[in-house]
């Protein structure tokens, strides 16, 4: 397993050894005691899967405190442009954001509490992979505007992106919950 970090503080990339052959692949998608010995403490409490669609938009959404969450996301098959936007204002790094294209079962990112997360499909049936370490409460939902003129995050759109009425509706980058 290889930790890369990203611009973005308490953010970081996760490389993990795909072992295949002709019946196909196994890769090990969590370590606990390798992000321990990286300073990563992170604990998985529940694992969700979303599937797909090309050119979907999910996002960009978080918990708030105390049920917020650090989340390990990555792909089983498909791609995606996946986007965190670092909503901690003590944080050095705070409403900045980082992109990076996941097109590989072996490549995952780390994102800290006090992010926004969110991502583009870029392929059909696309299977997206979270594992969370704290329990999703529905009171506790919140999130940003994907487009926030502040941000100006480039999302890669192919055209207007199939998205829901609720994310065409969370608050802009001013108006958002704030850790």
């Amino acid at each position: 397993m290889e930790i890369v970090e990203t611009p973005l503080k308490d953010c970081f990339i996760i490389k993990t050894k795909v072992h295949g052959d002709d019946r196909g692949f196994f890769l090990e998608s969590f370590n606990q005691r390798e992000l321990n010995k990286a300073g990563i403490d992170f604990e998985v409490k529940q694992i969700n899967f979303a599937k797909s669609e090309k050119n979907v938009l999910r996002g960009l959404h978080f918990q708030k405190s105390p049920y917020a969450q650090t989340k390990l996301v990555g792909v089983m098959s498909g791609s995606v442009i996946d986007v965190v936007v670092d909503l901690r204002q003590e944080s050095t790094t705070f409403k900045q954001h980082f992109t990076l294209k996941i097109d590989s079962r072996d490549t995952f990112l780390i994102v800290p509490k006090g992010f926004a997360h969110g991502y583009y499909t870029l392929k059909d049936e696309t299977l997206f992979y979270y594992a969370v370490d704290n329990f999703y409460q529905p009171e506790a939902e919140s999130g940003l505007i994907y487009n926030d003129p502040e941000l100006k995050i480039d999302w890669g759109l192919i055209g207007l992106p199939i998205i829901s009425e609720k994310d065409k509706n969370q608050p802009s980058l001013n108006e958002a919950h704030v850790f």
